[in-house]
């Protein structure tokens, strides 16, 4: 349910114009950002909500109204106060919204008589009636200023009030008037307003839970208190800040976040639409907490995470990747998505099946159930119940013992029935059916819970949903997931020889930038958000600039070009001197220089600018050390050994990787060429031969490892 604006309306009964604490605030959440407007009356709080929505209809926005108090009463309050209606009939809660606007007055300077209107609905209920309170302190004839026994038939609360907590705390009874927390006086003079907005926009508007939120403008009843913990904490930070101010924005900023992400609809599913009304989140506040954006960033690196132990020269692709794995960790923040939409997102917490699958014993074959203790050995005869069992079509009626059901696959077991014999193994004549005994107890049948137990976690922190993954959460009523946001990665290219795209000229001297869309491309397979960087000339200040861009919208950035020591590699000295800079020379053809650093707290990987040494590079050391950083944890890539079919004597001292692809009879050839300037190398494997850093005389037949392509995720 997608909504392009969100108002959240924090009403009042004051008896004169207020702003600040206990008043009027409008909490408003659109792509622009998050507003609070502080409204002394009630006709201006009118008059500015009709402005706001009538605004957003002529920009054909879709927009959600949320109002602070209840749009219905317990079951049982409309018929006797207005009589419309038989018992038989269902409640019209906007006959008393009616019937109210008739009777409430409310002037341009606050002055109500909603204690006049409250005293005449008690007389209309045997006893003292229904409502209480009097914020007048003062006695006031049919109106008791503490809480009187109910009439018979109306219960204290709505059964929603009970699901609408947020700290412990949960909405005070409709029926008082007064008091701490109390909103029954917001609700006998805000229900006039609404109704007459209802008037006012007719079919563009329909009130939820009573009608289908399908219409452009929605208007349902929330609980701010839900969100009281981000509150605190909001208030906490913002010195001066009243709790009303605060709530309004928190809320209409969580109800927004869903609504941008599609993830409104299961607020409003869980409704039943009685006439009592509904909170819109009850039952959801951990998605509505979840919506809301984090206030502290997380753990950032430490500028000096990637150093190396003094004295350390060339470093071993082994030691080089234990100590990047070392000194990383998880950089995203976590959000709750609907679980159809949540392919290719990682865990951020265990999933839990939220009931057994399967949830009750069933057959595992179309045929007859019966109680094993009723068979024994040879010809057996069972009369057959005059039914069956399907699946979707339970038997809901014992089976009584000696006899048999025609029951079919995945068809829950009746009551008496714990085994089943094969449809092909049986005669029947419609009277009875005939089997050879004996029979495996429990044969063809599945146990409840022998695939997941409730309780049971289904898939850990850290999974990579995948579409299998999907099927086992929907079949375990796990309807929403927590997931971790995507990591951003930036990429930028370097070098003034670089021609940022094909599009434009090169002349013989430049070359087109590869290595831009071959990362971006790898961030976006992996599962993560590519920022593009862009291509920047080798400058100082124009690379500082593009760094800092880069800082500020990613969570690492890839740099291409310029990571060694050259005169030219002005990416290695700028990190060196505005960074903090690592730059491993390990041990490792090709790819050697591999410039680790720190940028105002974002971690950079320099990589040659060659490009078959930047995916060597990228393969080996980024993937792993971004999967970590995304939450997914360290993947290292899965190989196999196979006979080598090519010759190559090779000196102790690098590790090596080698472009390969396996032949027809499962061998591994390299490319003609190991030049890291030739790319159609890279085209034409489809993964690579890993060679020691030891010396070594390969000869067709000996046994390599080979690391596919598709262990590294790359497809």
């Amino acid at each position: 349910m997608k909504r392009d604006r969100v108002i959240v309306v924090d009403w009042s009964s004051s008896s004169i114009p207020k702003r600040g604490k206990d008043s009027i605030w409008l909490g408003i959440a659109d792509h622009s950002g998050v507003t609070a407007e502080n409204i002394p009356t009630r006709q201006q709080a009118a008059a500015r909500l009709s402005e706001l929505i009538r605004a957003a209809l002529a920009a054909s926005e879709r927009v959600l109204v949320g109002v602070d108090f209840a749009l219905g009463y317990p079951a049982g309050f409309a018929h006797a106060l207005t009589g419309q209606a038989p018992e038989s009939e269902p409640e019209d809660p906007f006959a008393v919204w009616n019937w109210l606007a008739q009777r409430i007055t409310d002037t341009d300077t606050n002055q109500h008589n909603l204690r006049n209107v409250a005293a005449e609905a008690n007389a209309l209920f045997p006893g003292d009636g229904p409502f209480w309170g009097n914020g007048a302190a003062a006695d006031m004839p049919g109106l008791p200023r503490t809480r009187p026994d109910l009439p018979d038939g109306l219960h204290p609360a709505r059964q929603t009030d009970a699901l609408a907590t947020g700290a412990g705390a949960r909405p005070k009874s409709v029926w008082q008037l007064a008091g701490a927390g109390a909103v029954g006086a917001q609700t006998l003079v805000g229900l006039p307003v609404l109704h007459r907005l209802r008037q006012e926009l007719a079919t563009d508007l329909a009130v939820w839970p009573f009608q289908p939120a399908d219409a452009p403008v929605v208007l349902a009843e929330v609980y701010p208190s839900m969100l009281s913990a981000e509150v605190k904490a909001y208030v906490a930070a913002n010195p001066g800040v009243v709790v009303d101010d605060a709530q309004v924005r928190l809320l209409a900023q969580a109800l927004f976040g869903l609504a941008v992400n599609d993830a409104l609809t299961p607020l409003f599913d869980a409704a039943d639409f009685r006439a009592e009304g509904q909170i819109l989140g009850a039952g959801h506040q951990t998605a509505l907490r979840r919506a809301l954006p984090a206030t502290q960033d997380p753990p950032r690196l430490r500028d000096d995470c990637f150093a190396m132990p003094q004295g350390v020269d060339w470093v071993p692709v082994d030691t080089a990747l234990s100590t990047l794995r070392a000194a990383l960790h998880p950089v995203t923040g976590s959000q709750l998505l609907p679980t159809a939409q949540a392919a290719g997102r990682i865990l951020s917490q265990d999933c839990i099946a939220q009931r057994a699958n399967p949830p009750r014993p069933n057959s595992a074959v179309d045929g007859f159930g019966f109680a094993h203790a009723a068979t024994g050995t040879g010809p057996q005869r069972l009369p057959l119940v005059d039914a069956r069992a399907a699946a979707g079509q339970p038997y809901d009626q014992p089976v009584p013992f000696g006899q048999a059901i025609r029951i079919l696959t995945g068809a829950i077991l009746p009551q008496g029935v714990d085994t089943v014999v094969l449809e092909e193994d049986t005669a029947n004549d419609g009277a009875a059916v005939v089997f050879d005994g004996p029979v495996k107890p429990g044969a063809n049948t599945r146990k409840a819970g022998e695939d997941v137990d409730a309780g049971a976690t289904a898939l850990p922190a850290g999974h990579r949903l995948r579409a299998p993954d999907l099927a086992l959460l929907s079949a375990l009523g796990i309807a929403e997931v927590p997931v971790n946001r995507p990591l951003r990665v930036g990429v930028v290219s370097t070098g003034d020889e670089i021609i940022a795209s094909p599009d434009q000229p090169a002349l013989p001297h430049q070359i087109w930038d590869a290595n831009r869309p071959m990362l971006l491309s790898l961030a976006e397979t992996w599962g993560y958000v590519p920022v593009d960087l862009g291509h920047v000339q080798d400058d100082a200040d124009q690379i500082a600039q593009r760094l800092d861009d880069g800082a500020a919208r990613a969570d690492v950035i890839l740099t291409s070009g310029g990571a060694s020591a050259g005169d030219e590699d002005h990416v290695s000295a700028l990190l060196r001197t505005r960074g903090t800079l690592s730059n491993w020379r390990i041990a490792l053809k090709p790819g050697r220089p591999l410039a680790l650093a720190m940028w105002q707290g974002a971690p950079v990987f320099g990589l040659p600018g060659n490009p078959v040494a930047a995916l060597v590079c990228t393969l080996i050391f980024a993937r792993p050390a971004l999967s970590l950083m995304a939450g997914a944890g360290w993947q290292a890539p899965q190989g196999f050994w196979v006979p080598a079919a090519f010759a190559k004597r090779k000196k102790p001292g690098r590790q090596e990787y080698l472009r390969a692809r396996l032949t027809s009879d499962g061998t591994a050839e390299v490319f003609q060429s190991e030049g890291s300037g030739r790319i159609s190398g890279l085209s034409w494997a489809d993964g690579l031969v890993e060679l020691p850093d030891t010396a070594l005389d390969v000869q067709p037949g000996t046994m390599v490892r080979y690391l596919p392509y598709a262990s590294f995720g790359l497809v």
